[in-house]
């Protein structure tokens, strides 16, 4: 873990606020990792998660500002009305047209996204994974997707195809994008004759919605991986079939979620946190 001397805590001063936004969130595990990595760094931190809907995110959010808060992590459904806020953006925020991390400057909010990093990292720090000249086939075209499809694209993939059940999401998806010779998006039902890949990324909400994704076994080329963004309960369906259609290598988004988290808390403090406890502490439980 990151260390550094212990200092003297001055009681009388308030600790820097922060916090977790989304709706909902007494799920979320943000608060449980953040404090973790505040206390492993000897940061004095207040961190709270706090409920609320797009409609009135605004005002929470002002509300936040005028309690002094400096920084926050942002969740489903609030990505893109964050982004909203944000008088400047960091690169992958701009490029993803998502912020998951908002950080105080002065009178202003940046906005930053951190979702890709966290997922990249994961894959290649923790799992030592390359997914260099690799063909992807992403499944969905939500939000969540949308956050991390720069960072994919920047880790070498040879192509990516978007699958959603909505084609239209899927094709605005892929505009947005603007790389035609790197991403093409195709009709779900059309999965079972695009081949083999060697990276299949499920980023449907189908895992929490109790839906089946019936995916054809034949899409999994040899040593492939299979990654799921969503954790827990949620990835149960998805990678019990990633199993048993032979992908070589099957995750679910927990190290995901650690990292991205680790990525906001280097925006804020200047050290970016040992993962490693966090994630097995979360692992276990």
């Amino acid at each position: 873990m990151f260390e550094r001397p212990e200092a003297a805590v001055d009681d009388s001063r308030p600790s820097a606020l922060y916090a977790v936004f989304g709706h909902p969130i007494a799920h979320s595990k943000s608060p449980t990792i953040q404090r973790a990595f505040a206390k492993a760094s000897h940061i004095d931190m207040d961190y709270r998660a706090i409920d609320v809907d797009a409609d009135r995110f605004a005002d929470a959010l002002a509300d936040f500002t005028r309690q002094g808060g400096r920084g926050a992590n942002i969740t489903l459904p609030l990505k893109g009305a964050a982004y909203a806020h944000c008088a400047q953006l960091t690169d992958a925020a701009r490029r993803s047209g998502v912020v998951n991390t908002l950080i105080r400057e002065g009178d202003q909010w940046r906005g930053a996204n951190t979702d890709g990093r966290g997922l990249i990292t994961d894959l290649a720090e923790r799992f030592d994974l390359d997914l260099r000249g690799r063909r992807a086939l992403v499944l969905g075209a939500g939000g969540a997707v949308q956050a991390v499809l720069p960072d994919l694209l920047d880790s070498g993939v040879e192509r990516v195809v978007i699958a959603n059940r909505d084609p239209a999401k899927a094709d605005a998806l892929a505009d947005r994008i603007g790389q035609p010779n790197h991403v093409v998006t195709a009709y779900w039902e059309d999965i079972a004759t695009l081949g083999a890949f060697d990276f299949v990324l499920n980023g449907t909400a189908a895992g929490h919605n109790g839906i089946a994704l019936r995916l054809p076994g034949s899409i999994a080329a040899p040593r492939a991986i299979a990654y799921d963004m969503n954790y827990g309960n949620a990835a149960i369906d998805f990678m019990a079939w990633a199993r048993a259609a032979g992908f070589a290598h099957v995750h679910d988004g927990l190290g995901m979620l650690v990292e991205q988290a680790a990525e906001s808390f280097a925006m804020w403090h200047g050290v970016r946190p040992d993962t490693d406890e966090v994630y097995q502490s979360l692992l276990g439980a």
